[in-house]
């Protein structure tokens, strides 16, 4: 393998939505050098690009305690308390210090002076900061930017990571065998020129977001198969709390085309869910009706699915909400527009999706793994912050609290002693006789798991 092919740094981390990104720049700041894959060309290969709702803040009559008990209530106090904590104690400060100080993001505002606070399911106040119904978007945007102009990140766009470096087991010096095993970067693949890339650092941090693209419906990019989780126990790090897939209750009912997310916060401004016959029905449900948590809203909308032989239920955005329905949620309306559908005239159907992994790659409050060397933030990572069900728009948070979380950690451990030569990682194995494989049953491979996931691992 050529010199060309192997890259060095001080910390290598593998994806870059909010997680990744925040963790990118906060190793910068602390004067580490940075190699950072992304598998797609530009940053809408993430689940952050797509998220519509926002990120939880404190509103004006919030405090700590309320938003740790909404979130311990949505994840069925199975969540990990210490971790719930440490959200809660720094998440507004990240959230002031990178977002707002930092990033510049324009958030909603009521006044000049005065941040719009929204409501979503399961929140006990309005505390949802949001941009739109783009937060996301705007979010990565913003982030890529920045680290596009510092000196010491290097972002390797479509490379695809395919499976970590860890001692003894890929290394070529036998005595090795007497050490813990560690994680020390990773097997990356160039998209373009399909050659395998040795990507070497005493330090990784796994950021490959979710797995929602394994179910027939979800709200996640096609990118997101669970790569990570997958890297992670090949690797021999603990994985835990995988049957815990959050559905979102509302993405747009089409035939064409992926699956389109009806935001949250669409619910939070006084949206009503109804059956095809035109009935409201979560009062049937839960006390906070269609403001319940998600997962309950999801097996409500399922029952009703179920009940009236139905492929899906409607959502009554034109005759609830109060605000302006084009300039609050401008994306969702130009995308229901592309589908035939006027939302402030007309009720959207919705259905289920998969949306979130609630479990992953365990790691304690500074994102460290059980496989040492390799830390994991955001959807690939399980915290424990959100249990058995995610709060709505906590995910960009944690990204946010853990991504700088791993960074510090690692710059103020540093030991370059930990390091080796990329020489002693073996050469990736190329078959002498490549074996062409047809794309098409590749596709109908995959249609077939996603089916076998829905039907069979799927919200019921």
């Amino acid at each position: 393998m050529s010199k060309e092919e192997e890259l060095y740094s001080d910390l290598l981390i593998i994806g870059c939505g909010v997680a990744g990104a925040t963790a990118a720049l906060e190793a910068a700041r602390q004067g580490l050098e940075v190699n950072v894959v992304i598998k797609s060309s530009g940053p809408e290969g993430s689940n952050t690009y797509w998220a519509q709702g926002g990120i939880v803040s404190f509103g004006e009559d919030d405090h700590p305690e309320l938003l740790y008990e909404d979130i311990m209530r949505a994840g069925d106090s199975i969540n990990n308390p210490e971790a719930v904590e440490v959200l809660v104690r720094e998440g507004k400060k990240a959230v002031d210090e990178i977002l707002i100080e930092e990033l510049k993001i324009p958030f909603a505002r009521t006044s000049p002076d005065k941040l719009d606070y929204a409501l979503e399911g399961g929140h006990s106040r309005r505390r949802i900061l949001h941009v739109a119904d783009a937060t996301g978007q705007t979010i990565s945007k913003a982030l890529h930017g920045k680290l596009k102009k510092l000196p010491n990140i290097h972002l390797f766009f479509d490379h695809t990571a395919v499976d970590l470096l860890t001692i003894p087991h890929h290394s070529r010096n036998p005595l090795r065998y007497y050490q813990p095993p560690r994680c020390l970067g990773a097997y990356v693949l160039d998209n373009n020129t399909r050659q395998i890339r040795k990507f070497v650092a005493p330090y990784t941090i796994l950021a490959t977001g979710g797995c929602g693209a394994v179910f027939q419906f979800t709200s996640n990019p096609r990118t997101a198969l669970g790569s990570g989780y997958a890297m992670g126990l090949r690797a021999g790090a603990r994985i835990v709390n995988m049957e815990y897939i959050q559905f979102h209750p509302t993405a747009l009912y089409h035939r064409e085309g992926d699956t389109f997310l009806i935001s949250e916060s669409v619910r939070g401004e006084g949206a009503r869910l109804k059956t095809r016959e035109g009935q409201t029905f979560m009062e049937n449900y839960s006390p906070l009706k269609d403001l319940a948590p998600r997962d309950e809203v999801t097996r409500a909308i399922y029952q009703e699915m179920v009940n009236t032989n139905s492929e899906f239920v409607l959502l009554d955005v034109a005759n609830y909400v109060k605000v302006n329905i084009k300039k609050r949620f401008p994306y969702i309306y130009r995308t229901c527009r592309k589908y035939g559908i006027d939302i402030t005239r007309q009720s959207i159907p919705v259905v289920p999706a998969a949306h979130f992994c609630c479990g992953g790659v365990l790691v304690d409050t500074w994102g460290r793994s059980s496989l040492s060397g390799l830390y994991a933030v955001g959807e690939v990572a399980c915290t424990g912050v959100h249990g058995a069900n995610r709060l709505a728009s906590t995910s960009l948070l944690e990204g946010l609290v853990w991504g700088r979380r791993a960074a510090k950690h690692i710059s103020e451990n540093y030991d370059p002693g930990l390091a080796c030569n990329p020489d002693e990682i073996h050469p990736w194995y190329y078959p002498a006789d490549g074996e062409e494989i047809d794309p098409a049953l590749i596709h109908q491979d995959w249609a077939t798991i996603r089916s076998t996931m829905w039907n069979y691992a799927g919200i019921v």
